[in-house]
């Protein structure tokens, strides 16, 4: 079973997939580097300074590809706030991710956060929602040191 890794070129998304790797290594365990990105203009804007989603992803493959050059690159797009009233661009995201770990039968999501499982959760985290899915163990890294 594999390892997953939300990946957004963050330091700490970078962290946690080589954490994932040196994991992976000791278990034999192959690593799948997702990289969620959603179409929505100003989602993209703030998360990456970029409006298009085509190069966030090659930017984004390009630095796992840099990072761990044998890892498997997967992209999910979901669809667009305006399309899902009651949902925004980050509850797709943690929903995209939790369906790939579902669909991989991850043994485990290595989640770069500062705010995953504190008691009080940011809107923004993708961390705390991924970690309440029993189907799966999560590997929270919180320091990029």
């Amino acid at each position: 079973m594999p390892l997953l890794v939300p990946f957004d070129g963050s330091t700490l998304s970078e962290a946690a997939l080589e954490r994932a790797v040196e994991f992976g290594e000791c278990l034999d365990r192959n690593v799948v580097v997702l990289a969620v990105v959603p179409q929505e203009k100003r989602y993209l804007e703030d998360r990456w300074g970029e409006t298009d989603p085509e190069t966030v992803i090659e930017r984004l493959q390009a630095r796992a590809h840099d990072l761990v050059p044998e890892a498997t690159f997967r992209v999910e797009r979901p669809s667009d706030p305006e399309d899902e009233p009651f949902a925004d661009a980050t509850m797709n995201v943690v929903r995209a991710i939790r369906e790939v770990a579902n669909d991989i039968d991850a043994d485990v999501i290595f989640v770069g956060s500062e705010n995953a499982g504190r008691v009080s959760t940011p809107v923004t985290s993708v961390g705390a929602p991924v970690s309440e899915d029993p189907r799966y163990d999560v590997h929270i890294v919180r320091h990029a040191e």
